[in-house]
């Protein structure tokens, strides 16, 4: 049977790891990325994929970084058949990709030559993409460069956020692996050269990208909330504290309003007005409390909160000088 060495990290990957478990593959080891201190405690947290492995009875690496490690030597001595990377998180050297008898191969979570890079379906939300979906790619030194294999595509919803579309394509990528392995195996899969004039990339999410900034259209924030959920979240400043905001809804105003400034409180929303329109915030997260829907908040904590009143940006910068 076929030796595979998998390689991933969030609940994208797991899925894909469990379909090659039950497709009877040979799972020689689990590769995923260290612990993770989390939560206010601190605690460590293994990934996602380790809790499934560890439940396989898997093997588990977990290198700091592959490059020159000693967990990187043990993989080339296993002489795996593929590769199979799904969201790992680290370059993997070319030493490593060469090591793979039949292939080296990724689960990527875009229609390359779309969003190379590591937060594609973030990218896609945030950008107002209609589409996206999954294409499994030979591995080649440079990021997401290498030929592909085969695509699979599914529609944006307007309810989609960055979480369910992790779960629907992580299906989708499990799927569409599993279909292509054999041709993978046998020599016999197509390899399509991407198209570098259509190249665009999709960097990591920076803490700064987190904030919103209501001088920007409320059709814009309104998609960078549904792209940074679950996690990190996007989040505004109030009175000196962060409120993460998890659902708004884009509004029209049609008035002439400052940006940050509350034109509308209502039972089941609060509606500021941005650069163009209005956001109507209807679930958010105080600090140390748990989600809440606005209705909640505005009987609580906000409610002191009154049309007129701004909400006004500063940054985390800015602010932490203050």
């Amino acid at each position: 049977m076929t030796s595979i060495v998998f390689m991933g990290t969030p609940d994208f990957s797991v899925p894909v790891l469990q379909g090659l478990v039950d497709a009877g593959y040979t799972v020689s080891a689990v590769v995923t990325q260290p612990d993770k201190a989390v939560g206010r405690k601190h605690r460590l947290q293994a990934s996602p994929v380790k809790q499934l492995a560890t439940r396989l009875g898997l093997p588990v690496l977990q290198p700091t970084k592959l490059s020159g490690s000693s967990e990187m030597a043990k993989l080339i001595e296993l002489q795996p058949d593929l590769l199979v990377t799904a969201a790992f998180g680290q370059f993997l050297p070319t030493k490593l990709l060469n090591a793979a008898k039949i292939a080296a191969v990724n689960v990527h979570g875009s229609l390359l030559p779309k969003y190379r890079g590591g937060a594609p379906i973030q990218r896609a939300v945030m950008h107002g993409e209609r589409e996206t979906g999954i294409t499994v790619m030979y591995m080649a030194k440079k990021m997401d460069a290498g030929d592909m294999i085969a695509q699979s595509a599914i529609p944006i919803e307007a309810d989609d956020d960055a979480g369910t579309l992790f779960q629907k394509l992580a299906i989708v990528g499990r799927d569409l692996l599993l279909a292509q392995l054999p041709a993978i195996i046998h020599g016999t899969a197509k390899r399509i050269p991407q198209d570098e004039s259509q190249v665009t990339f999709a960097y990591n999410i920076k803490p700064e990208e987190e904030q919103l900034d209501f001088n920007q259209s409320a059709i814009a924030l309104e998609r960078q909330i549904r792209a940074l959920k679950p996690d990190p979240g996007a989040y505004l400043r109030h009175a000196g504290e962060r409120i993460k905001i998890w659902r708004a809804l884009v509004r029209e105003d049609t008035g002439n309003h400052t940006p940050g400034t509350i034109i509308a409180r209502g039972k089941h929303e609060l509606a500021i007005a941005t650069g163009t329109g209005a956001l109507a915030l209807t679930e958010l997260q105080p600090a140390g409390k748990a989600a809440m829907p606005i209705t909640s908040y505005l009987n609580g904590a906000g409610q002191h909160l009154q049309v007129g009143d701004q909400f006004v940006e500063v940054s985390e910068a800015a602010h932490e000088q203050n």
